[in-house]
């Protein structure tokens, strides 16, 4: 008692029937740790601070009548231990700290009389943990005849029961317990959810357990700029699932989204804009999960300006050429990296304002005229496109302030289907063809490398086109094999190149000389709106 006590003595004698260490510092039972004991019939070990019982740390204890392990830090037990002791009556594991009771936990003890759970952290235990046990099976065997079996006496109070769908089966197994088994406290309460709260288990009628179906009663909004919005989701569950909101391919974090719970299997949940704006518009997913499953129902959200009344919401476009820029702005952008799952694009623009200038990123396999639109926030230039389909066309395009986006302003790539090679290298993404590795918006007359081309194509195209024959005679060779994103500086088209003019060398190094100063200035992209 009180000792400073380590670990288990090698040297008990071998006739000793009773052992009791309390409140030394013993943290593990190892195997064998009493296998030299082999007549040992009452073991206690309280009030110690094992946190560790090995699968055979009882073996050869076939005399052990009694187990007490009350007030250490137990996590799990090793169940299937207690095949090394078939004539244990009494196990007390109370103060400790086990959060699951699996289904065979009982198959080991046909014998025992006493069994105490109490103030551990159990939340959920199928009925099935007891309908395993040999006395229950004797006892249902028996009908109800007397001569069956003796009593066995149950603690299972003080435990932070979750009294949902899940539990159902075990509170059907309280309220209908009888003798042979006693319960030694009858009235479990609930510990959550919040409205059933100290409830006792006999007053519950729980529900059977349903995967989440999503509804979102309005599935298209039309707003004015500058007013408020609320989305609303309706979800129908059991459990009561988590819920999020999912605006383009991100989480959103800029809103404020609640959950109200209406009756157990029903939740609304609203997303809520305070101040709308353009780059607001677009499709929210609301997407309900609980351990069934999961489900999601789209909003798509139309912004209004005031001035054109026109909905502000791109889910189509066509590559024909849209209205100039408004600003005379040069932006930069390539492929930066290449991984098993996606791509991640980077681009550099020249603005006289980047703490307020707004991108958008329209997204999607290359044949769909509706693209997946993106709005990204003042001092971010890099985004990342994760899940793709294998052996299939994308193209996404990069242009300001919803801008519809122009031929000359997309990349256009295929990703590869040779699995093999996909775990070898970074060869997922198999770029077939970029058009515009620079998306322009320059004024009109400009001349410009606008075709198929690579990131800093500007400096050498006219190289590139002395290169096409050369080129072409490569490809034709290569067309059965995948191209890497390496061979794309000899794929280039027709017409390539354009001879630039006295003047649109001078307005190019302008622009080029901006670009520089913007990489400087935006090192710290800030969160995806």
């Amino acid at each position: 008692m009180s000792s400073s006590l380590r670990r288990i003595p090698d040297d008990i004698p071998s006739d000793i029937r009773k052992v009791r260490i309390e409140k030394s510092h013993l943290t593990e039972l190892s195997r064998g740790s009493f296998s030299g004991v082999q007549f040992l019939e009452y073991l206690w070990l309280n009030f110690n601070n094992i946190t560790l019982m090995h699968l055979k740390s009882l073996e050869n204890l076939k005399h052990l009548k009694e187990l007490r392990l009350q007030g250490n830090k137990l996590r799990s037990v090793p169940w299937t231990a207690f095949q090394d002791t078939p004539d244990i009556k009494i196990l007390d594991l109370k103060h400790n700290r086990l959060d699951v009771l699996p289904n065979h936990a009982m198959k080991f003890l046909p014998n025992l009389t006493y069994l105490d759970l109490s103030f551990n952290q159990l939340t959920i235990i199928s009925k099935d943990v007891f309908t395993t046990w040999p006395l229950y099976q004797r006892a249902q065997a028996s009908d109800g005849r007397t001569e069956a079996t003796s009593n066995a006496v149950l603690a299972l109070n003080d435990n932070p029961w979750i009294c949902d769908c899940r539990l159902k089966g075990f509170v059907h197994f309280v309220k209908t317990v009888s003798p042979p088994i006693i319960l030694m406290n009858s009235y479990l309460t609930c510990a959550s959810p919040d409205f059933r709260i100290g409830k006792y288990f006999h007053e519950l009628e729980l529900n059977n357990c349903m995967k989440p179906t999503t509804n979102t009663l309005v599935s298209n909004v039309t707003i004015q700029v500058g007013q408020n919005v609320t989305l609303v989701c309706m979800i129908t569950a059991s459990p009561t699932p988590s819920i999020h909101w999912i605006y383009g391919l991100k989480s959103t974090k800029s809103h404020n989204v609640s959950a109200v719970l209406i009756d157990e299997e029903n939740v609304k949940s609203e997303l809520f804009i305070p101040v709308v704006h353009l780059a607001d518009a677009g499709k929210y997913n609301c997407i309900a999960t609980n351990f069934l499953g999961n489900s999601s129902s789209l909003v798509t959200l139309n912004v209004e300006s005031p001035s054109s009344g026109n909905p502000s919401i791109y889910t189509s476009y066509s590559l024909s050429p849209s209205s100039s820029s408004d600003e005379n702005v040069f932006i930069d952008v390539r492929i930066s990296k290449q991984t098993v799952y996606g791509i991640s694009l980077e681009w550099f623009a020249a603005t006289e304002n980047p703490s307020e200038t707004w991108y958008t990123i329209y997204f999607g396999k290359y044949d769909n005229k509706e693209k997946e639109v993106i709005n990204i926030g003042p001092g971010i230039y890099t985004y990342s496109v994760n899940d793709l389909l294998p052996t299939t066309k994308y193209e996404v395009c990069i242009t300001l302030k919803s801008q519809l986006p122009r031929k000359g302003q997309c990349i256009v790539f295929m990703t590869g289907s040779d699995i093999s090679e996909l775990e070898q290298r970074e060869k997922l993404i198999h770029i077939i063809v970029i058009v515009c590795a620079m998306v322009l918006a320059v004024p009109a007359g400009m001349y410009a490398c606008t075709t198929e081309t690579r990131f800093n194509c500007v400096e050498k195209c006219l190289g590139l086109c002395r290169q096409k024959h050369k080129a072409q005679k490569n490809l034709k060779k290569d067309n059965a094999k995948d191209s890497t994103f390496d061979s794309l500086q000899a794929s280039s088209d027709e017409g390539l190149c354009q001879r630039e003019g006295t003047e649109e060398n001078r307005r190019r190094r302008y622009s080029e000389e901006k670009i520089n100063k913007a990489k400087l200035e935006n090192k710290n992209p800030a969160e995806l709106y």
